[in-house]
Order: structure tokens, then C-alpha cells, then sequence
């Protein structure tokens, strides 16, 4: 395998930037980058935007919210907890980086480790994206509903994500998200849950060598075609699983896998001793049953992150399939 790198391009800027405190934060973009030329250099967080870093005219701004500000405090201690999210009409989208709609998975990020966003175009189209990187240790995208057209570092041309499709994204690898269906609908995985999305504005792409064995900070790029991929038997008797390759490409730090019934189904478990499990109902009904937790009723949109140690009983009817994502890969118990 071959270690490539741009340090050049993750180097932090020259100039100590300006803070600046401004009312709010997309207003002050706007105006910024549109009126007054500035581009874009860093977003933090991408999922509800509070800090920017631009540049233009010889000069580095930092842009942080005031709210943001007015409001920041130190994250809670590491923790892991059950925390069920249902999918509701009148659930609260919120605009984040290049204008894309997100919905919150896990609120309280699990005191800052973990970020999980359901993602949605309603509009489709091109995508007002530029090159980009985040500064994660785990990053993984799942297409839910829709397509999207993306490219990446080293990867090829530009391709296709489909329902069903999914991506490993290693920390810092350069990417760009192009054009989408109407309806567009991902799922996002990342930790820590708080980190910097960074600009390139030097790397074009596609770039010219395509270096698919390339790692990123230890892991290798991955595209999961669902349709072509195989089922195999799951851990739990009556369930299949379609593998993504993201165990492999992490080294084991992290799994991430489509599990579906083949027929109803009971199923219990005594709890993992792992890092995070998160579940997401991607079609079906899933009934968790735990004697610490009572019981609830899981449909297609909601999620459910289990924290160690936890038993429970599963049951459902043939059909359900949910996307479940580990870290580690294989969870010890």
C-alpha cells in the first residue's frame, strides 16, 4: 500500500485571524464571500454552522456566531447511553454546510464523541460544494433514498451513489459532493462529533493518478455497491448481513453493515463491551425489548444508539433492515 500526503494543503493559514463575532453566521458568509469576495477556508461544526475561517484582500477572518459563543461550554464526560430517535412530520430540520438540511440522531452527541445526521436535497441538482476535508478519526456516508454524483482524492472520475450505496470517507481525504436526485436522502457517521471542515482550494478534482490502496491516516478509501454486494449469515440466528469493506479498510476500528430478516424473528442478546452501536431502520418495524430501558417501537426512520453492557430482546417480521454501524468492527463482549 502507499502513503501519500499533501501537507501543504493541511497546513494551518499564514496570517493569526481576526475574531470577529457576528449576529449570524450564514448572513455574514453571504455577505462576505458574495459581496466582498471572500472564500471560504474552514466550517466548524458542518451539521449546524458556528465558526468560519475565510480569506480575501490579504486578510483572515474567523467569523464565530454570538449565540454559539454566549453558549459554548465544556462537553460532558465520555459516556454511552441509550438514545432512541423516531422519525416525526413535523421533526426540526436545520440548514447546514452548502445548504444541505439536517436532522440530529444523536442530540447530545453522546458528550461529544459521536455525530450521527440524517442529511436530505429536498430540491436536488447541482450543489453549491467546493473541495473540502474534515479532521475526523471515523467518517462514513450511507445513501438512504436518491442518488448523488460525488468525486474524491485519488479515487477516478466523478460516480454515482445509490439508495443502498455507501462510502468510507478516511480523515482528510479531499472530496466534493456535485449533484443530486430530488429527495436526496443520506445518513452520516462521524466522531468526534465536534470537527473542523477545511476548504482546498489548490486540489482539483478528479486528480489525475487514481491510487485506490491509498491510506488516509491509516485507512483506505471505500465504495460499497449494494446491488452487486453478497448476503451471508448474521451473528444473530435469522438475519443476514450485507458487509460494506469498512471493517478492512479501518483496520478493525470500525464496522459498518445492512442487517435484514429473512423471516420473524426473536432474538436476544446479554450487550456489547464495545465503543458505540448504532442502529438505523432503514425498512420494517423493529421491537427492542430491555429490562433496564422498557420497550419501543422502532419504524423506518428511526435510530437507536445501545450503550454497553446492555441486554435486550429483538423481534420483527421478514423484511426489517437496518444499517448498523460498530466501533470496534467486531464487538467484544
Amino acid at each position: 500500500m502507499t502513503q501519500d500526503a499533501h501537507p501543504e494543503f493541511s497546513a494551518p493559514l499564514p496570517s493569526a485571524p481576526l475574531v470577529l463575532p457576528v449576529p449570524d453566521l450564514a448572513e455574514a458568509l453571504d455577505y462576505f464571500t458574495r459581496r466582498l469576495g471572500f472564500r471560504v477556508e474552514m466550517i466548524f461544526p458542518a451539521d449546524a454552522p458556528a465558526t468560519a475561517v475565510i480569506s480575501g484582500h490579504g486578510a483572515t477572518l474567523r467569523l464565530e456566531s454570538v449565540e454559539s459563543r454566549a453558549a459554548r461550554q465544556d462537553l460532558p464526560a465520555r459516556r454511552q447511553e441509550v438514545v432512541i430517535n423516531r422519525l416525526r412530520a413535523n421533526d426540526a430540520w436545520h440548514v447546514g454546510r452548502a445548504g444541505m438540511e439536517y436532522r440530529d440522531l444523536i442530540p447530545d452527541r453522546l458528550g461529544g464523541r459521536f455525530i450521527a445526521s440524517h442529511i436530505r436535497i429536498p430540491g436536488g441538482g447541482p450543489t453549491p460544494d467546493y473541495v473540502h476535508y474534515h479532521k475526523v478519526r471515523f467518517q462514513m456516508i450511507y445513501c438512504k433514498a436518491g442518488w448523488v454524483r460525488v468525486v474524491y482524492e485519488d479515487q477516478g472520475p466523478p460516480f454515482v451513489l445509490e439508495a443502498g450505496d455507501c462510502v468510507l470517507q478516511p480523515p482528510e481525504i479531499r472530496h466534493r459532493v456535485l449533484e443530486s436526485s430530488p429527495g436526496l436522502e443520506v445518513i452520516e457517521i462521524g466522531c468526534p462529533a465536534l470537527h473542523e471542515t477545511w476548504a482546498d482550494h489548490e486540489l482539483p478534482l478528479p486528480t489525475s493518478q487514481v491510487l485506490p490502496e491509498r491510506l488516509f491516516a491509516g485507512q483506505r478509501f471505500v465504495r460499497h455497491h449494494a446491488k452487486t454486494a453478497l448476503w451471508k449469515p448474521a451473528r444473530f440466528d435469522g438475519w443476514e448481513a450485507q458487509d460494506t469493506g469498512i471493517a478492512a479498510a479501518t483496520n478493525g476500528l470500525a464496522g459498518v453493515r445492512v442487517l435484514r430478516t429473512k423471516s420473524a424473528i426473536e432474538s436476544t442478546a446479554e450487550g456489547h463491551a464495545g465503543e458505540f452501536l448504532f442502529w438505523f431502520v432503514l425498512q420494517g418495524e423493529l421491537e427492542m425489548d430491555s429490562q433496564a430501558h422498557g420497550n419501543h417501537q422502532l419504524q423506518a426512520g428511526a435510530s437507536c444508539v445501545l450503550p454497553a453492557g446492555l441486554g435486550y430482546t429483538l423481534r420483527a417480521e421478514a423484511g426489517l433492515e437496518l444499517l448498523e454501524v460498530s466501533l470496534p468492527a467486531d464487538l467484544p463482549r
